[in-house]
């Protein structure tokens, strides 16, 4: 997988990031040698007078374009920076979101577990009375059996 990004570009965090070094570029934007001397320097004044226009339109287009690539590269530094402290500000304020979140979460979880004791004692106490007067039912049907059956029985015989 690392050479997959290798092919893509220096991963995150490498020694590679920041604007590339323009300095190479800065200092030789003119692309002009020193005049030759004797005869030739003669050929080369009359050319350039010839030519001088045109070389000099070069000049001002190199000038122009070094000025652009250093304010692009600039804009895109500034630009990248400002997008990297943005995300970095947005993931602390969701990695305090998440925390007030997890606090509010426990409690209420904490709150639904006292809830839940609550009313499992309730109901144990309904079910506890219920089978009090469950017992209590069957005591006094017995009692009662037993009295019937100690009453006299009807003359009839039955």
């Amino acid at each position: 997988m690392s050479g997959e990004r290798d092919a893509v570009g220096p991963a995150p965090g490498s020694a590679n990031e920041g604007p590339p070094d323009t300095s190479a570029v800065n200092s030789t934007w003119r692309a002009e040698a020193a005049p030759p001397r004797g005869l030739s320097g003669i050929v080369f004044r009359l050319l350039e007078r010839f030519w001088g226009p045109q070389l000099d339109a070069q000049r001002r287009f190199n000038s122009d374009q070094v000025q652009l690539d250093n304010e692009t590269i600039r804009y895109v530094t500034e630009r990248s920076a400002a997008t990297h402290r943005h995300y970095d500000a947005l993931l602390g304020d969701i990695g305090q979101r998440l925390g007030d979140v997890d606090v509010r979460h426990q409690l209420l979880q904490r709150d639904l577990l006292a809830h839940v004791d609550d009313l499992v004692r309730r109901i144990d106490l309904v079910l506890t009375e219920a089978e009090r007067g469950r017992l209590s039912l069957e005591h006094e049907v017995r009692r009662l059996r037993r009295r019937l059956e100690e009453l006299p029985r009807s003359p009839s015989g039955t």
